[in-house]
């Protein structure tokens, strides 16, 4: 079971200050899809140069264009690439048929799936690496979880890992392993807390336990 740790809301700067924070603690750094916005691919490059030991994903949600995206990330430095769940089956293939080209994992973020036990099934046969269920902000805002979703993909899928994300914090984390998730994608419940580094290493010591 690996850990990430999702950056969202900080420039290129502030994210190597955190990660030099908690490296010691992470599998995982993942380039947020507003950073990617404000700062571009750069911010994949960078903090791969800066932190090679680490793997990073570049959290683009793809939509369309897959293989192109995939490539450019892949260029970037990113070893795993997010596309949407909710993206057509062509599009899934060639993000997937691109990465395999490159050496990269392709992680599906299930958000706003409906059917998130047909579209696993389906995902899992289109060969993507991880399957997420996602909570995202606007929906942990009023107070949903991603628990039952993970259990609901655990029970189809025969390849692919499964990852979860969304409000995770210390004192949910042992809920959420229940389930025996591969990847357990942390942001705030890092990034949030004033001694982060203690953060990070108590949820370490939790998930490799």
């Amino acid at each position: 079971m690996e850990l990430q740790l999702a950056l969202d809301l900080v420039n290129i700067e502030e994210a190597k200050k955190l990660v030099k924070e908690v490296e010691d603690h992470i599998d995982i750094v993942e380039i947020g899809t507003p950073v990617v916005i404000n700062e571009g691919l750069r911010a994949v490059k960078e903090i791969k140069e800066a932190f090679p030991s680490l793997k990073v994903l570049a959290d683009l949600k793809i939509m369309d264009a897959a293989g192109y995206e995939v490539m450019k990330a892949s260029e970037a430095g990113a070893d795993i690439i997010t596309i949407l769940g909710a993206a057509e089956n062509e599009s899934i293939k060639g993000a997937v048929e691109e990465a395999k080209k490159q050496g990269k994992k392709i992680l599906v973020d299930m958000i706003a799936v409906k059917d998130i036990e047909g579209r696993a099934k389906e995902l899992d046969e289109l060969g993507a690496d991880y399957i997420c269920v996602h909570t995202g902000y606007d929906l942990q805002a009023v107070g949903q979880n991603s628990f039952e979703d993970l259990m609901a993909i655990k029970r189809v899928v025969k390849n692919a890992k499964t990852a979860v994300a969304g409000g995770i914090k210390l004192e949910t984390l042992p809920e959420v392993l229940k389930a025996e998730p591969d990847l357990v994608i942390v942001g705030g419940g890092i990034t949030g807390q004033n001694d982060k580094k203690a953060a990070a290493a108590e949820m370490q010591k939790l998930i490799k336990g």
